[in-house]
C-alpha cells in the first residue's frame, strides 16, 4: 500500500484514532483482514464475524508487526475505530486510488469468465507496465479492498474483476475504484435465484460500463445482445468484439482451429492482424482472448504485441479449466471445478468435447446453485449437453444434482448416480479406463475433493501442447 499517516487513514475513513501519541506514524507494510498475512509495517483489518472475532487477533497483528488495527472497538494498540468496518475497508481503498493518479483501473464483470479474462488481462498488462490483479475470485466488497490497497506508487495498472448479488453492487464496487476501462463478457443465468430474472442480471452488469466516464472506454461482447446494447449512449469510448464477425465489432478472430482443446486464429484489431496461439484450453476462451485483445488495443498496443501477449498467458487461478494428465494410465483430467452454472457448464462440456476428441469421455458433475426457478430445468438441460459432448459416462454427484442424471438418460447417455463426492471417486476407480477423459465440475466445493483426488493419485505433469 502506498504509505499513509494513521491521522490520515482516520480522516479517509471517517474514523477516530484511539491508543496511540503519534498520529504521523505511518502504514507502510500490508493491508489484510487476516492477521497471518501482515508484516511490519501493515494495517489490520479487524472483522467481528459469526464465528471469529478480528479483534481477538490483534495482539498476533502487532506481535507481526502491524502498526494499528482498523475495527469497530478499540484494542491494546492503535486502533482506528469505525462503525462499519466493511464500509471502511471500502473508503481505504478508495483513498488509495485517489492519491494514484497515474493508475488505469480496468474493471472486468460477466456472467461467466470473469477469472479468466481477469487473468488474460494482467498478464497482458504486465507486458507495459506494473499490474496488481486479485487472486482468484477476489470480487466482492471484501476482496475488491483487499487488491486495491496492494497498489502502490509503481502500479501502472490495477485489473479488477466485479461480481454482482443484486443490484447496486457493481456500482459500489466502481465507487470504491473508479473504472477507467470497462469489459462486459456475457449476461447469462448466474445467480438468477438471487436476481430474480435475466433482465435484472443484465441491469446489474450494466452498472460497470455506466460508472466509466467520457475519456474512458468499455469493452462489450458484439455477440450477446443484451451486452452489445449496453454501448448505446455512453460518454466513453466503446469496442465490441466478436468470435461471430458480428456487425459494428472492431475486433474479431478468423480461421480458428484447435488442437487438444487448445484453440488458434487470426486476430484482428482496427491496427491489423496477427496470429496466435492460445495456451489455455477450451473454445470459451477464444472470447476471453478477444475481450483482452480489445483492452490491449486501448491501451495502444499493436496487434502483434497483443498477440505476443496472447500466446503466452496461462491459467492462473486454480480450478478453472486446468488440464493435467495422470502419467500411470493416461487419463486426461479438466479441473473446472472452482464453481458452476449454466453458462460456464457448457463452456466446460464443450472443452470436454475438444479436449477429448478420440477418447472416451467421462463427465463428473455436480449441482449448481443460486438459480431459483430455473434449477430443475438447467440441470436438466446441462445433462442432454453431455450429449452433445459426447460424453459417454455422466457420474452425478449429490441427489440435489438429480437434474443432470434425468437429463444426460434422456439422451442416452449412461449415469452412474454417486450420494456424495466419496462415491463418485469409488466410481471413477471403478469405471474409468486408461486413456480417458474427465471433466470434473460443479458449484463451488461440491466437487473439489474429486478433483483433489485426482491430483493425488498419481504422478501428474501437465498437458504439452501437441
Amino acid at each position: 500500500m502506498i504509505p499513509m499517516s494513521l491521522a490520515d487513514i482516520a480522516s479517509a475513513v471517517g474514523g477516530r484514532l484511539t491508543g496511540t501519541d503519534d498520529p504521523d506514524q505511518r502504514v507502510t507494510g500490508p493491508v489484510a483482514h487476516d492477521s497471518r498475512e501482515i508484516t511490519a509495517g501493515g494495517l489490520f483489518i479487524a472483522f467481528a464475524g459469526e464465528n471469529a472475532d478480528g479483534h481477538d487477533f490483534a495482539d498476533s497483528a502487532f506481535e507481526s508487526g502491524a502498526v494499528a488495527v482498523m475495527g469497530s472497538r478499540p484494542v491494546d494498540g492503535p486502533t482506528i475505530v469505525v462503525d462499519d468496518v466493511l464500509v471502511a475497508y471500502g473508503r481505504l481503498a478508495r483513498a488509495v486510488v485517489d492519491r494514484l493518479p497515474g493508475l488505469t483501473v480496468i474493471g472486468i464483470t460477466g456472467s461467466s469468465g470473469k477469472t479468466s479474462t481477469k487473468d488474460m488481462i494482467a498478464q497482458l498488462c504486465e507486458r507495459i507496465g506494473s499490474t496488481v490483479a486479485p487472486e482468484g475470485s477476489l470480487n466482492n466488497e471484501l476482496g475488491m479492498p483487499y487488491t486495491v490497497c496492494k497498489a502502490d506508487e509503481s502500479t501502472r495498472y490495477l485489473v479488477l474483476e466485479m461480481g454482482a448479488r443484486g443490484l447496486g453492487h457493481i456500482k459500489y464496487l466502481c465507487d470504491i475504484a473508479p473504472v477507467d476501462l470497462a469489459v462486459v463478457l456475457n449476461v447469462g443465468t448466474a445467480h438468477l435465484g438471487e436476481f430474480g430474472s435475466v433482465e435484472a442480471i443484465g441491469i446489474a452488469k450494466a452498472e460497470l460500463p455506466q460508472a466509466v466516464p467520457a475519456g474512458g472506454a468499455v469493452v462489450l461482447n458484439a455477440d450477446d445482445p443484451v451486452v452489445s446494447a449496453m454501448g448505446d449512449d455512453l460518454p466513453a469510448t466503446v469496442v465490441r468484439f466478436s468470435t461471430e464477425e458480428a456487425p459494428g465489432a472492431q475486433v474479431g478472430a478468423s480461421h480458428l482451429t484447435a488442437v487438444n482443446g487448445r484453440f488458434s486464429f487470426v486476430l484482428t484489431t482496427p491496427q491489423g492482424q496477427s496470429e496466435v496461439e492460445l495456451r489455455v484450453h477450451g473454445a470459451h476462451q477464444v472470447a476471453n482472448a478477444l475481450a483482452t485483445a480489445s483492452v490491449g488495443h486501448q491501451l495502444g498496443m499493436t496487434a502483434a504485441d497483443i498477440a505476443a501477449a496472447l500466446d503466452t498467458v496461462e491459467t492462473r487461478s486454480s480450478r478453472r479449466m486446468d488440464v493435467f494428465t495422470r502419467e500411470s494410465d493416461g487419463i486426461v483430467v479438466i479441473d473446472d471445478t472452482y464453481n458452476a452454472n449454466p453458462s460456464s457448464m457448457a463452456a466446460a462440456l464443450r472443452g470436454l468435447a475438444d479436449i477429448g476428441q478420440g477418447r472416451r469421455k467421462i463427465a463428473v458433475l455436480g449441482y449448481m446453485a443460486e438459480l431459483g426457478e430455473a434449477e430443475r430445468a438447467a440441470h436438466e438441460e446441462v445433462g442432454r449437453l453431455t450429449s452433445e459432448a459426447g460424453a459417454e459416462l455422466v457420474i452425478v454427484v449429490a441427489p440435489e444434482a438429480e437434474g443432470i442424471a434425468v437429463g444426460a438418460a434422456a439422451c442416452g447417455v449412461s449415469v452412474e448416480r454417486a450420494a456424495d463426492q466419496d462415491q463418485a471417486i469409488r466410481l471413477i476407480d471403478e469405471l474409468s479406463r486408461p486413456g480417458d477423459t474427465v471433466l470434473v465440475k460443479a458449484s463451488r466445493y461440491r466437487t473439489w475433493r474429486v478433483a483433489d483426488y485426482l491430483r493425488s493419485t498419481q504422478t501428474l505433469t501437465k498437458e504439452a501442447r501437441a
